[in-house]
C-alpha cells in the first residue's frame, strides 16, 4: 500500500503530489519506482515504457543526462483514483547548459495507492545560471520553498 489511496479529495491528492515531487527530488530510481505498479505503463514525451525494471532504466538514464536535477509538482485537477499535475525542473548537462522543463502529469492509481498510468508531456527551456530558481539543496524541497504558482511559473 502507499497511502494516501483513492478515492482523492484536495488534502490527499495535494500530498500524494508532493509525495511523488520528494521522491524524485531524490533521484534514487529504484526508490521512485516503488510508487508504481509492476506492470505500470508510462509515456514520457516520446518514450513507451512498462513495468517497473523500465522505469529503473529510465531514470537511471535520465538523471545520467539532467545533473543537480529540482523539481517542483503542484496538482491541476483530481477525480476519484485520477489526479493531473504540472510541474517544472531544473537541471543542466554535462556542458553546464541549464534549462527548466515544463510539463503536465495525468496520473491513474490502483486501489492500493500505486500509479499504474503515467502519461507525461515535457517542454525544455534553456536557462542560463543566473535565471535558475530551484536552488535548494539537492534533495526534497525545502517546506518553505515558495512552489509552481508562487514562483509565477
Amino acid at each position: 500500500m502507499r497511502p494516501p489511496l483513492p478515492p482523492f479529495d484536495a488534502a490527499t491528492a495535494a500530498q500524494k503530489a508532493r509525495a511523488a515531487e520528494d521522491a524524485w527530488n531524490t533521484r534514487d530510481p529504484a526508490r521512485v519506482a516503488l510508487a508504481y505498479t509492476e506492470d505500470t505503463v508510462w509515456r514520457n514525451r516520446a518514450e513507451f515504457l512498462r513495468g517497473r525494471d523500465e522505469v529503473v532504466a529510465f531514470l537511471t538514464r535520465k538523471w545520467r543526462r539532467e545533473l543537480d536535477y529540482r523539481l517542483i509538482k503542484e496538482v491541476w485537477a483530481f477525480t476519484d483514483n485520477r489526479i493531473a499535475v504540472r510541474f517544472a525542473y531544473e537541471w543542466h548537462d554535462d556542458s553546464g547548459s541549464w534549462f527548466r522543463s515544463y510539463g503536465n502529469e495525468n496520473w491513474e492509481f490502483d486501489s492500493n495507492g500505486l500509479m499504474r498510468i503515467r502519461r507525461a508531456s515535457i517542454n525544455d527551456l534553456p536557462i542560463s545560471e543566473a535565471e535558475r530558481k530551484f536552488r535548494w539543496p539537492l534533495g526534497p524541497r525545502p517546506v518553505d520553498h515558495p512552489g509552481l504558482s508562487d514562483l509565477d511559473l
